[in-house]
């Protein structure tokens, strides 16, 4: 199997946040005094699922538009954006995500979400929702990148479909596939570090890592550090 980066640039990897401003805020504060501790020649991606379910997804989207970390800073994109800009969009699909956390992130917009509770008047939510949108938040939500590759590791919101090439990966697969990688103990040719599919604690196997510890609901938000030694966790 696939081992740890060679090179000295560390990679601070973020799962799912998940509208919890609080959390992010922690993790921040914890890759700061690790980066005092360890040196600035790092890295910082972020998994993707940063809005829905929790209470502050506009805090959440306004905090990473402006690259709170001390270091680059890689967004990748998560089945939640998706679904966001699409009913941001057209408003299709607003059923699914009333369900799905998006009146959380409607009400931390501003929008009122009682028709949408009662499943009518989609339109006239994703109309308040484009008015109370900041530019920087279409901006960002426009930069979100699919994946990352970083020295051993493969970073994606989900995770990839075993037998095709990392290169050759669908946008659907990084976004939303679960049994068919979660059960693979393939070599994918590079360690895939991924959330999307919440664990009660990080999983750390041979061929892929999980970080999506449920922050919205537990409370638990983990971050990774990634580099030459192997792997670590930071306390947040």
């Amino acid at each position: 199997m696939n081992q740890p980066p060679n090179g000295n640039t560390r990679v601070y990897a973020i799962g799912d946040i998940h509208g919890r401003l609080d959390l992010l805020e922690r993790a921040v504060a914890a890759i700061r005094r690790d980066v005092d501790a360890h040196g600035p020649n790092a890295v910082t991606v972020t998994l993707g699922d940063y809005v829905d379910r929790g209470p502050a997804s506009h805090g959440v989207l306004d905090r990473l538009a402006g690259n709170p970390f001390p270091t680059p800073y890689v967004a990748l994109k998560g089945n939640h954006e998706a679904v966001f800009e699409r009913f941001l969009a057209t408003a299709e699909g607003g059923e699914h995500w009333r369900q799905f956390g998006g009146l959380e992130t409607l009400h931390s917009y501003g929008v009122p979400v009682a028709d949408m509770m009662m499943g009518r008047n989609y339109e006239a939510a994703a109309e308040r929702l484009r008015e109370a949108l900041p530019d920087e938040h279409r901006v960002f939500l426009a930069s979100l990148k699919m994946s990352h590759t970083q020295d051993g590791y493969f970073f994606c919101h989900a995770g990839v479909r075993p037998g095709v090439a990392l290169t050759q990966q669908s946008d659907v697969d990084l976004l939303w596939i679960r049994e068919e990688f979660l059960d693979s103990t393939a070599d994918f040719g590079k360690i895939v570090v991924h959330g999307h599919t919440p664990v009660d604690a990080p999983d750390v196997r041979p061929n892929r890592i999980n970080i999506d510890t449920g922050a919205f609901i537990t409370g638990q938000l983990t971050c990774i550090v990634l580099g030459a030694g192997g792997h670590r966790f930071l306390k947040i």
